[in-house]
C-alpha cells in the first residue's frame, strides 16, 4: 500500500489561490450581470428624457440639470438613480434631465461631452456648472439650490 504524503507547504497556497481566482469570477458575473441587467425603467417620473430636438427648448427656461449618460457606460449606470433620486425630490422646482449620448451625437457633440458621466447645470440656457464623473446626491442638490 503506498502512503500518499500531503506537502502542507503547496496545498495552502493553491488552496487560497482557488478562493481568490473564485471570489474574482464571481465578482465579474455580478459586475456583467449589473451592467446587462435591465433592472426597470432608466429615468423616474419626474425625470424629463431629453433628445436632439427638445434639448433646447427644454434648458432654456428655469433652472435644468443634464446627465449626459450611455447605457454600456458602467460609472453612468451608478449616477443614473443617483439622478431619478434627486428627481423625486425636487420635484418641479429644477428640471433634471439625461441625454443618452448615444442616441443624440449633435447635442452631444455641440457641448463638447467627451467623458461620460457628464453633468451639466443650466440657468436660463447658460451653463453655469459642470462635473465629470459620479457625484452624490448631496453635491448635485447643493449646486442647483445656489442656482435657484
Amino acid at each position: 500500500m503506498i502512503l500518499l504524503e500531503t506537502n502542507w507547504n503547496l496545498v495552502i497556497p493553491v488552496a487560497i489561490l482557488a478562493v481568490i481566482v473564485l471570489f474574482l469570477i464571481f465578482r465579474m458575473y455580478k459586475m456583467r450581470h449589473l451592467l446587462t441587467a435591465a433592472n426597470g425603467p432608466e429615468t423616474s417620473e419626474h425625470t424629463i428624457e431629453l433628445s436632439d430636438k427638445n434639448f433646447e427648448a427644454v434648458i432654456s427656461k428655469g433652472v435644468s440639470l443634464v446627465d449626459f449618460w450611455a447605457p454600456w457606460c458602467a460609472p453612468c449606470r451608478i449616477q443614473g438613480p443617483i439622478v431619478n433620486e434627486l428627481a423625486n425630490e425636487i420635484k418641479g422646482k429644477a428640471n433634471i434631465c439625461k441625454m443618452d449620448v448615444d442616441q443624440n451625437k449633435k447635442t452631444a457633440g455641440k457641448y463638447g461631452i467627451r467623458s461620460i458621466p457628464t453633468i451639466m447645470i443650466y440657468k436660463n440656457g447658460k451653463m453655469v456648472k459642470q462635473f465629470v464623473g459620479v457625484k452624490t446626491k448631496g453635491v448635485l442638490l447643493k449646486e442647483i439650490e445656489a442656482h435657484l
